[in-house]
């Protein structure tokens, strides 16, 4: 297998933003993506008029075949490199590996990646589940009824059997990322709940009940990405990519190759040899949960913990802020925000500022390195992340 091309030390990312979060009917997926732009333009000290690449995701929102170009066009910028990116929910991880890989070429200079969806008030309840019925294969699949939390479901119950994972261990995910939530002036949700509440929670698809899936949101994410030597002229402090990783094993749930294997060992290896690190030198993580049995999945296949021991490691409370590898530190989508390829991207924004520092009750102690992990599909595409507060 080809080794790739290292972009370490290559770029930072120097301005991070997000958007009002919640439930926002005045908002449109745009307009919910500009406010972000504008904040992470703003972080940067930059100006529109300096960013020359753009690149943005899928909305199941917004009705334009040519996103990114309208995004362009809705933000005033012209640039010399632009796309509209569609892998699921590992999306916005990947836009950063294509914008590092540009800038590193030569192609652009400065680049904005953005997504951003008014899910929870832009669209009907029926538009919503058809959203979520159009995952499954069209012809072997959908016509059996499956649904997105049906399949990751199907995965957990796998989990379950051959690892013995328990419910009161993924339960444990879901309000280590409350907890961390109540810590972020912005979240989503803002009510505590208990191990209790999780358990008795209406079901969804067994063994997955309400609580222990992501949120439906209106929310928007942006950050800038240039070359690690521009960076060094910039206001904000450069968070610098050291490693970045991408693996693909399939799209519908029955042509994955296993039901307790995934991409993220693939990705998580690349990412880390490119980095010369390992899990031991990662101080803070953030793991995509879009259902309360993938960050217990990918903690496993990323080598924080041994196979079978990732829901213990939640429940004894590791994951938590002052734990040993704090976990979804701005409360994940499970309880931050979740809105299409924005949840994924807001992992991104929370590692760089947890890198830079002074985020009060929720900042992790001497944090230097940070990890992110998005996968999209049902477990199908993973990339995975390494930030660093400094060149090394």
């Amino acid at each position: 297998m080809q080794i790739p091309v290292s972009l370490k030390n290559k770029v930072a990312i120097v301005g991070v933003g997000e958007s009002d979060i919640g439930k926002l009917p005045h908002m449109t997926g745009l307009g919910l993506n500009a406010q972000a732009a504008k904040r992470a333009i703003e972080d940067a000290g930059l100006k529109p008029s300096d960013i020359d690449g753009l690149i943005t995701a899928y909305s199941f929102t917004e009705p334009y075949f040519m996103l990114g170009a309208v995004m362009c066009e809705y933000l005033g910028i012209r640039p010399h490199f632009n796309a509209s990116m569609t892998v699921g929910g590992s999306t916005p991880a990947i836009m950063l590996k294509h914008a590092a890989e540009a800038i590193a070429a030569g192609q652009v200079e400065t680049v904005l990646v953005c997504a951003g969806e008014n899910r929870a008030t832009g669209q009907t309840r029926d538009a919503a589940l058809n959203a979520l019925l159009a995952v499954g294969h069209p012809y072997y699949e959908r016509p059996y009824g499956g649904s997105i939390p049906g399949y990751y479901a199907m995965i957990a119950n796998r989990y379950m059997h051959e690892y013995r994972t328990t419910r009161e261990q993924m339960a444990a995910v879901a309000v280590n990322t409350r907890a961390h939530a109540l810590r972020h002036p912005n979240a989503h949700m803002k009510k505590p709940i208990t191990l209790q509440d999780v358990l008795d929670a209406k079901p969804v698809a067994d063994p997955l009940g309400l609580l222990d899936c992501c949120l439906i949101s209106d929310a928007g994410g942006a950050f800038i990405v240039t070359s690690a030597e521009r960076a060094k002229d910039l206001k904000s402090s450069p968070v610098y990519l050291q490693g970045i990783g991408e693996f693909h094993t399939h799209e519908h749930i029955m042509c994955a190759p296993s039901l307790t294997e995934f991409g993220a060992a693939e990705s998580g290896r690349i990412a880390f040899e490119m980095a010369g690190v390992g899990p031991q030198d990662i101080d803070v993580a953030e793991l995509y949960d879009c259902f309360s049995i993938v960050p217990i999945i990918e903690l496993e296949e990323l080598g924080f913990a041994e196979r079978g021991a990732g829901g213990a490691f939640f429940a004894e409370g590791h994951a938590a802020i002052g734990g040993r590898l704090p976990i979804n530190t701005h409360g994940g989508m499970l309880s931050h925000a979740h809105a299409g390829a924005v949840g994924g991207l807001l992992g991104i924004v929370e590692a760089v500022r947890q890198l830079r520092g002074g985020l009060g009750t929720r900042q992790v102690a001497d944090a230097e390195r940070a990890l992110v992990h998005n996968e999209g599909g049902i477990l199908s595409s993973h990339c995975t992340v390494i930030l660093a507060r400094n060149l090394g």
